[in-house]
């Protein structure tokens, strides 16, 4: 049996996961963690052969993670699961050692043949990801409508709750799609991102 532990902050998501994985026959499910910290605590006691990683956790990336602990526990195998399907974003975590990649909308197969392939040390990636990377790189980042009038309005100098109340939108939301923005563009600060906004670094 293949030993799968997962980090990820949607409680639904992981038990739903993990009945898929504990029925498949071939995997079980040794244990579960929602934030960085956790994570690094659960690995502490114990290592699986294959961790399902989320990117977005709320005490950090797993980006970040991803390398950290593979330094820790070179021999683990990660296999990432988030909903982030930019290219930019899926290059840093392969590049971070994450031998596959699935999408949470995916067929629950794709991550059930992700975790069979990683436990063996070879890559996998679901249908759409694995469409993206056979395409020809760009890396330029693709932003939504929201996020794009969001930076729009940054770059004009409104503070959060002027822009929140432009575009009808709670403050905490604001401030949400602010720290996701920084993450997909790279930036270090809000002054990074206007000066991306300036040189036009995104696609319109």
């Amino acid at each position: 049996m293949i030993r799968v532990q997962i980090t990820d902050d949607h409680r639904l998501f992981v038990d739903g996961i993990e009945k898929i994985i504990n029925e498949s026959g071939f995997a079980v499910v040794v244990g579960k963690s929602y934030t960085v910290k956790g994570c690094l605590t659960m690995l502490e006691e114990m290592q699986a052969d294959v961790l399902l990683l989320d990117i977005k956790l709320p005490d950090g990336n797993g980006i970040d993670l991803c390398s950290e602990i593979l330094k820790l526990y070179p021999n683990i195998k990660i296999l990432a699961v988030t909903s982030f399907a930019e290219y930019s974003i899926v290059s840093r975590m392969l590049e971070s050692g994450a031998l596959g990649y699935v999408l949470k909308n995916a067929m629950s197969e794709e991550i059930l043949e992700g975790i069979e392939k990683v436990s063996k040390g070879e890559k996998y990636y679901c249908d759409d990801v694995d469409i993206m990377l056979k395409k020809t790189a760009n890396q330029e980042v693709v932003l939504t409508s929201r996020e794009r009038k969001l930076l729009e309005l940054i770059a004009e100098g409104y503070i959060s709750s002027e822009i929140a109340d432009k575009m009808f939108l709670s403050i905490e939301t604001i401030n949400s799609y602010r720290k996701n923005l920084l993450f997909k563009m790279q930036a270090r600060n809000t002054a990074s991102l206007v000066k991306m906004f300036i040189e036009k670094m995104f696609v319109k």
